[in-house]
């Protein structure tokens, strides 16, 4: 990126070491360390961000509405007119021409019968 050679990182560290002294020298590598660490958090979090941003723009131009289709006004006659008769078992309404046969009634259940094996007192 900066084009630094071995020679010319040889010549920084010389030169710091001559004017911050051997004592602030650590101290300020540490502190440039950790500037420089934070630019780059932050640049990565912008890139991510920024990723993310174009994901999302392409998500939503890619997402179609489906086209409203019109409600069917005209109804046939044919339509309302029912072509098959009714099956076993099914309700026939009082206006057709056949006749249901009446409901019988429901049989009783029997209730349980206990399974005690004491005889009851």
């Amino acid at each position: 990126m900066f084009d630094i050679g071995f020679d010319e990182l040889v010549l920084l560290a010389i030169i710091g070491l001559l004017v911050l002294g051997p004592q602030r020298l650590p101290k300020v590598g540490a502190e440039i360390g950790k500037w420089v660490g934070r630019a780059r958090r932050t640049a990565t979090q912008l890139r991510r961000q920024l990723e993310r941003e174009i994901e999302l723009s392409e998500l939503e131009s890619q997402v179609v509405k489906p086209p409203e289709t019109p409600p069917t006004t005209t109804a046939s006659p044919a339509a309302a007119t029912p072509t098959s008769t009714p099956a076993a078992g099914d309700a026939v309404t009082s206006d057709s021409p056949q006749q249901s046969a009446p409901a019988s009634a429901p049989t009783p259940t029997p209730e349980p019968q206990s399974t005690d094996s004491q005889p009851p007192v």
